[in-house]
């Protein structure tokens, strides 16, 4: 399987399931949040002696939303109602976030309407419903603020 086989949605997918873990465990490197990652689902993208490969955009995802993540939680805090703090979210909820609003300002390539969208489906996926909508809500707000700046 090489990486051009592997969707940038399913690569999603696995950012999410490495980097929830590193929320909680100050110990797990990112490198072993991206292998696990890809052990619940992919076992098949390891080989005989256990090399991992890992898809370029999951190891950017993964590395950029750890390097951006006190901005990106500052973003997320900014957006949420009178008295809510990040501690009151889901972790789910947050992560998903972070990964959005990250590949919103920082992967040119990816439209924000797609960043978005799969923010939605990942809620979808791993969340509940209230999530889904939380997180929509709040990224169309960051969505019209950054459209709004980049005609400014």
């Amino acid at each position: 399987m090489s990486s051009q086989e592997i969707s940038r949605h399913i690569i999603r997918q696995m950012a999410l399931q490495a980097l929830f873990p590193l929320d909680f465990n100050a110990d797990l490197s990112k490198q072993d949040a991206i292998y696990h990652a890809i052990e619940l689902e992919h076992q098949d993208m390891l080989d005989e002696e256990q090399e991992n490969f890992v898809p370029a955009y999951l190891d950017r995802l993964v590395a950029g939303v750890c390097a951006h993540k006190a901005e990106l939680d500052d973003t997320i805090q900014k957006h949420l109602k009178k008295g809510w703090t990040l501690a009151r979210l889901p972790k789910m909820d947050l992560t998903i976030l972070r990964i959005a609003i990250y590949e919103m300002v920082y992967e040119a390539d990816v439209p924000n309407k797609v960043a978005l969208n799969e923010a939605i489906e990942l809620a979808k996926t791993f969340s509940d419903d209230q999530s889904r909508k939380f997180v929509n809500g709040l990224l169309s707000t960051i969505n019209g603020e950054l459209e709004e700046k980049a005609k400014a």
